[in-house]
């Protein structure tokens, strides 16, 4: 099952309420998806595929131990990936924090700041080659 997008860009949602992209805030019990999803994205540009970032969020998210995912092998792995997920498409960032989402040839991701000269770049057609589509709305009309 393929999961990638490939000269891509998630455009923030049009309800999307963000002028300036932000930083999901944590909650009290630590962070939340969209948080660790940033985190991850943020730190390492153009260095996860949209599939290999939900796995990822997903094992920390559900806190599962370095121990477990070693034992396991690939079957926690093989398990996420059996069952449908929402795509970055319905992430928060682009629907709520303002940060649109560049995804090169070769599938991997960065986040961009939706009032960057980049993003603007994106969104007016100067990338040759790169399809957009829009984040998920948040409300139905």
């Amino acid at each position: 099952m393929e999961w990638n997008y490939y000269n891509t860009f998630i455009t923030v949602a049009p309800d999307c309420p963000a002028k300036q992209a932000e930083v999901p805030p944590d909650k009290k019990g630590g962070k939340t998806k969209p948080g660790i999803e940033f985190e991850l994205a943020s730190q390492r540009p153009y260095g996860y595929t949209q599939e290999e970032l939900l796995y990822e969020v997903h094992v920390r998210h559900k806190q599962i131990p370095a121990e477990e995912l070693e034992a396991s092998g690939t079957r926690i792995r093989d398990e996420f990936l059996q069952k449908p997920q929402p795509c970055l498409r319905a992430s928060m960032l682009p629907k709520k924090y303002g940060w649109g989402i560049h995804f090169n040839e070769e599938g991997k991701l960065a986040l961009i700041p939706i009032e960057s000269e980049t993003y603007r770049s994106f969104v007016e057609g100067e990338r040759p080659g790169v399809r957009l589509v829009a984040a998920m709305r948040n409300s139905k009309k």
